[in-house]
């Protein structure tokens, strides 16, 4: 079989004569998923995929296609049929060539031979996450882990050549007793089988803290959110830095500048793509830019944009290493730690909610950063330092800059969070908020 960086290599050489810019991107990944249903693993599925992206420019115009291969040879059959799709396109305002190679650091310890070994048998690693929920007495659990192995390959038509090679696991799990239920997730790029028994701790604890209901009037309470809460709503803030959602429209930041503050100086949010524990780690952005770990906002102070060549052209910046050929992404996310025990959570709480997952956020108002998001799962009724029952179904309904600058304390700790809510991994604390509005559907 060729190698991923031959058939970049013979990608560009075949098209660039017909282009200005080309770019050959491979991803190819051999994934094995299990997914947990009623207490006990259900469904082993297993995936070897190969994922082209390509770059095409001329004359200021631009083209990028993605498709999927069964096997890497297939992406010479798929380039023959692609020349003259660029003149069919108008000029691009955000065009910017391709830019020259640069010495690239690699991130090391991005790979983990165990989790590789691992893929072979899931088995022992699924019945640990549900030991561990059934240990704090739940009645059943679902959910699921996923182990992945990816090479990824960049060559461009200036001269860039990259490789890398790395693992990740992600598993989350709901746990259930009657009523009530708990839920928690982990994404890393390393098999620990610590955290990954954690997600079973975690989600069972949550689903029998309290085997009563307590009502909440609609208002303005104190909030303790969770890491996966706080995964959800930064994977937002960070989707509103990108630079192409400011020229968009799509952003709260379109009113700050670099050096205004947006947030309590307690808060830091940093784009880590050096981190090689969290699963999106590189060493190069997509157009073979150097990454660097980069506050988004750093003690409350806004301080970057995250650009690829192209909005970096268009704001007459430099680009931060976040390509993205469309759009600037986060790689990974870190949400810098506070001194709070959280074995303190409650009593520093002292009255209000302590939220511990959510999902269906929406920005109704993007410029302003006006969102709401929908609590599932435990949310836990504290009235004088201790917990009285859980709450149901409420809203967070506030805005982002709000909710920011709000933030009074964080833990310590942090955890490793990746799943469906937190598509951008995230090394997230618990945050306690004043002062945030709470709201209830009403029946």
């Amino acid at each position: 079989m060729t190698e991923p960086m031959e058939i970049g290599r013979r990608v560009v050489e075949r098209l660039r004569s017909s282009y200005d810019d080309v770019a050959v991107l491979l991803r190819t990944r051999d994934k094995v998923m299990v997914k947990l249903w009623n207490t006990e693993p259900s469904i082993a599925q297993s995936w070897l995929t190969t994922e082209v992206a390509l770059l095409l420019t001329k004359s200021k115009r631009v083209v990028i296609l993605g498709f999927s291969v069964s096997s890497p040879e297939e992406v010479f059959k798929a380039v023959e049929n692609i020349s003259g799709i660029v003149e069919r396109v108008e000029e691009s305002e955000l065009y910017a060539p391709l830019p020259e190679p640069l010495e690239v650091r690699p991130v090391e310890g991005m790979f983990d031979p165990g989790l590789v070994h691992a893929m072979n048998d899931p088995g022992p690693l699924t019945w640990k996450i549900i030991d561990a929920a059934l240990s704090q007495g739940v009645e059943k659990v679902a959910g699921a882990l996923t182990l992945s192995r990816e090479l990824r390959t960049l060559v461009t038509s200036k001269g860039f050549e990259g490789g890398e090679e790395k693992t990740y696991v992600e598993t989350y799990l709901r746990a259930f007793k009657g009523e009530f239920s708990g839920h928690w997730a982990y994404g890393s790029s390393h098999i620990n089988e610590y955290e990954i028994r954690r997600v079973g701790v975690r989600a069972g604890m949550y689903a029998t803290i309290t085997n009563s209901k307590a009502d909440l009037q609609p208002g303005r309470y104190d909030v303790v959110l969770s890491p996966l809460v706080v995964g959800n709503l930064m994977n937002y803030v960070s989707f509103m830095s990108s630079a192409l959602a400011v020229l968009m429209g799509y952003s709260m930041f379109i009113k700050y500048r670099p050096g205004e503050r947006i947030a309590s100086e307690k808060l830091t949010l940093v784009d880590t793509p050096r981190d090689p524990t969290l699963p999106n780690a590189t060493s190069f952005d997509d157009e073979g830019v150097p990454t660097y770990d980069k506050p988004i906002i750093e003690r409350g102070v806004f301080r970057n944009l995250l650009h690829n060549s192209g909005t970096a052209s268009k704001l007459g910046v430099q680009s931060t290493g976040n390509s993205g050929w469309l759009m600037p992404t986060a790689w990974n996310l870190r949400l810098e730690p506070g001194n709070l025990d959280e074995e303190e959570l409650a009593s520093e709480l002292r009255n209000g909610v302590i939220i511990t997952n959510n999902w269906y956020t929406r920005l109704q108002n993007y410029v302003e950063g006006v969102f709401s998001t929908v609590v599932r799962d435990a949310a836990l009724l504290v009235k004088d330092g201790e917990i009285v029952g859980d709450v149901g179904r409420v809203r967070i309904a506030m805005s982002f800059p709000e909710l920011l600058s709000n933030v009074e304390s964080l833990s310590k700790d942090v955890y490793d969070i990746k799943w469906w809510e937190v598509q951008t991994p995230i090394k997230a604390p618990y945050i306690l908020v004043r002062n945030a509005n709470l709201t209830k559907p009403h029946m």
